[in-house]
């Protein structure tokens, strides 16, 4: 079988090499580069400005007025979802499904990623290609199994219903970014341990974990955003109301007949507050672990 990831890395090195070598003999492609960022940038910001302005308004004028500054600022719908218990209790449930997440995501995968890097092994090329066929299958597609096997193992309507499915479908990308960034340390710190005793578990703790600390970093990151935004799954393995995570708490402002877009956009704007002060806090750990695990190794 050949190496699936090979591909995948020649096309992440690529883009990193595009956006991040020198301009050499055309003074306008610096330029370009520039607009081209501007315009990804603005396809961004645009919506969420929209959302966090929308979420000022009433439900008459946001028909009206989608985009413009409101004409008058009602804070009343900030202020009536966070002084409601509703919004907390969501929020304590989204950060538990994904700090679990995140936990369980970074300690299995990076135990792994550690053994497909440096360790040799019959049938290593097989599994690590079975592990990576894992990011063809849209999530949706297994929703029905999915339901079905976590109803056996008796975790419907609990958290760890959410945690373990979503740990086990983060694996393949976790694995193949950790994998190819241990890749990148010098082989010369693991020849040197292993000469002076070392066994395998102490170098993966004492001197691979200390040196990846950045991709770790964007790892964890990019498994709490899609813990956090996960909808489908918490839908169909939560019945509880008091069990729901964020993104269920959508629901509260939605009745038969009409739905409050207004407060549903100030709910949104509210609890993507924690994802993106995360994202700023670890941004440049995000950065360079990335770049690290986007070179073919």
């Amino acid at each position: 079988m050949t190496d699936v990831s090979t591909a995948f890395d020649r096309h992440i090195a690529a883009t990193t090499e595009f956006l991040t070598a020198p301009v050499r003999g055309n003074p306008f492609a610096s330029l370009y580069r520039l607009l081209v960022l501007f315009l990804v940038a603005g396809l961004v910001i645009v919506p969420l400005l929209a959302t966090v302005i929308g979420g000022f308004k009433d439900l008459g004028e946001l028909r009206v007025n989608a985009f413009g500054l409101p004409r008058v600022w009602h804070w009343e719908n900030y202020w009536g979802i966070l002084s409601g218990s509703g919004y907390w209790r969501y929020l304590a449930n989204s950060l538990w499904v994904a700090g679990w997440t995140v936990f369980l995501t970074l300690a299995v995968s990076a135990p792994a990623a550690f053994a497909f890097a440096h360790l040799h092994f019959f049938g290593e090329k097989f599994l690590f290609n079975y592990l990576i066929f894992g990011l063809t299958f849209p999530f949706a597609t297994a929703i029905l199994p999915l339901f079905i096997k976590i109803r056996d193992l008796g975790l419907l309507d609990t958290p760890w219903g959410i945690i373990l499915p979503q740990v086990a479908f983060y694996l393949a990308i976790s694995v193949l970014l950790l994998r190819n960034a241990f890749r990148q340390l010098p082989v010369e710190l693991v020849e040197s341990a292993l000469m002076d005793g070392c066994g395998y578990p102490r170098i993966f703790f004492s001197i691979i974990l200390p040196l990846s600390r950045p991709i770790l970093a964007a790892v964890a990151i990019i498994a709490f955003v899609m813990s956090w935004n996960n909808f489908l799954l918490p839908l169909v393995a939560l019945n509880t109301q008091t069990k729901y995570p964020w993104p269920l708490g959508l629901m509260d402002y939605q009745g038969q007949y009409m739905t409050q877009w207004n407060l549903v956009l100030a709910f949104i704007t509210l609890t993507i507050l924690p994802a993106i002060a995360m994202f700023l806090a670890a941004q440049k750990h995000i950065v360079a672990g990335l770049t690290a695990g986007a070179v073919k190794g």
